[in-house]
């Protein structure tokens, strides 16, 4: 299966931006083995599958770019070249139908991840792509071979050029351990410290609150939040009452620069709008209303619709004399405050933040201080919310180092 191109291809990474990088290079006859060490491949990919597989979003391409911040002006031009579009068409040629959910975010039909991997390796497999699983990648030898720790021992691999598709630092267990990073630091390539992104955040709660509320969702509020650095962002949805704070698609969202503003303040503060839908006055008015023998609980149910986690959230952040105010209690249903002491550990991020400097690669996601080497995926220093962002920028990432790494190819033999 030669197309015109020459060449060994070393793919060290079988995630999603790995075997795209692998795909990408053996449809042009290059003789690709890719390298994982779990026992099989796209094992964090799978467990995204476990709430639907959400691939892409929909919403303008302005508005999908503002999601990567600070390395929006890199990740552009590899959604140019393999954006949501491409993305669904590529499933669709997988044989894997696609549908827009109501929040305009992109899951498969069936909403399960296991389908479309075992279709992708079983085309991979079939175009050539040889795997090699439970190899765990060392770094290179003397002679810069590649070093593989392997079930058979240490193995010395020779290739014209390499993709590095390692993952980032979060769920080790599932391969992604950042064990990568002194291997690149080594060799003088400028890695940013791992951090958590997408996480969970530590709050301290009292102990009458994590016995009562661990584990309840904490539905249809607005969470808001402004840094040192100014500009306030809001966000709508729900978020989950953890043993040690709080978690979930809510607080995701805002991880980056909550994370961004404990690290250099020491803590950060979210304020939770309890009841979108009312404004202050109505809800002081109705607050207002004597009560009775009525409890305050049930006040606040009957008048306003507060009760359970809710309820139990402004016990915890307020004084009991302030649920005799009706002013002040609005003023604490419209704008909650929360403080975050940390987030919680990258292992159980969902994804991480930091990696491989886009400084250091050219406009190929070659290396440049080690000629042939290519990065992709997770392991590069970006990061963007959960809704598709990030395994839209794996995919595109995977696509364009495979790319990359046939043109230098090409352009060697």
């Amino acid at each position: 299966m030669n197309h015109g191109c020459a060449g060994s291809v070393a793919v060290v990474g079988g995630g999603p931006a790995g075997l795209m990088a692998a795909e990408a290079l053996i449809r042009s006859g290059a003789a690709v083995d890719l390298y994982d060490a779990m026992p099989s491949a796209g094992r964090k990919f799978l467990l995204a599958g476990k709430g639907g597989l959400n691939l892409t979003h929909t919403e303008p391409i302005e508005s999908f770019l503002s999601r990567y911040g600070a390395r929006r002006t890199e990740i552009a031009p590899l959604l140019a070249a393999f954006g949501p579009e491409t993305l669904r068409e590529w499933t669709r040629q997988l044989g894997i139908e696609t549908f827009v959910g109501s929040s305009g975010r992109v899951f498969p039909v069936e909403k399960k991840a296991a389908p479309l991997l075992r279709a992708w390796l079983h085309r991979l497999r079939e175009a050539g792509v040889n795997f090699h699983m439970r190899h765990r990648w060392l770094g290179w030898d003397e002679s810069g071979a590649l070093r593989f720790a392997a079930p058979q021992g240490e193995l010395a691999v020779r290739a014209d050029v390499v993709v590095l598709a390692l993952g980032g630092g979060s769920r080790a267990r599932l391969g992604s351990d950042g064990a990568w990073v002194p291997l690149l630091a080594q060799r003088g390539v400028p890695v940013a410290a791992l951090r958590p992104s997408n996480c969970g955040f530590d709050i301290g709660w009292s102990e009458h609150f994590r016995m009562r509320f661990a584990g309840h969702p904490v539905k249809s509020v607005v969470a808001s939040f402004t840094g040192a650095a100014g500009g306030e962002r809001r966000r709508q949805g729900e978020f989950v009452i953890t043993e040690t704070g709080v978690e979930g698609g809510l607080i995701y969202a805002l991880s980056a620069g909550l994370r961004d503003e404990i690290e250099a303040a020491g803590a950060a503060e979210i304020r939770l709008d309890l009841a979108p839908g009312w404004n202050l006055p109505r809800l002081v008015g109705e607050l207002s209303r004597p009560r009775g023998s009525r409890s305050m609980s049930s006040h606040l149910q009957s008048r306003v619709g507060i009760k359970g986690v809710k309820a139990g959230l402004l016990r915890e952040a307020l004084p009991a004399q302030a649920f005799a105010d009706p002013a002040r209690l609005g003023v604490a249903i419209k704008a909650l405050p929360l403080r975050l002491v940390a987030p919680r550990p990258l292992e159980e991020a969902i994804s991480s933040a930091g990696g491989v400097a886009f400084e250091a690669l050219d406009e190929r996601m070659m290396i440049r201080s080690l000629p042939g080497v290519f990065c992709a995926g997770e392991m590069l220093d970006w990061e963007a919310p959960t809704g598709g962002y990030l395994l839209t920028a794996c995919f595109a990432s995977g696509h364009a180092a495979g790319s990359g790494a046939l043109d230098w190819l090409k352009g060697k033999w």
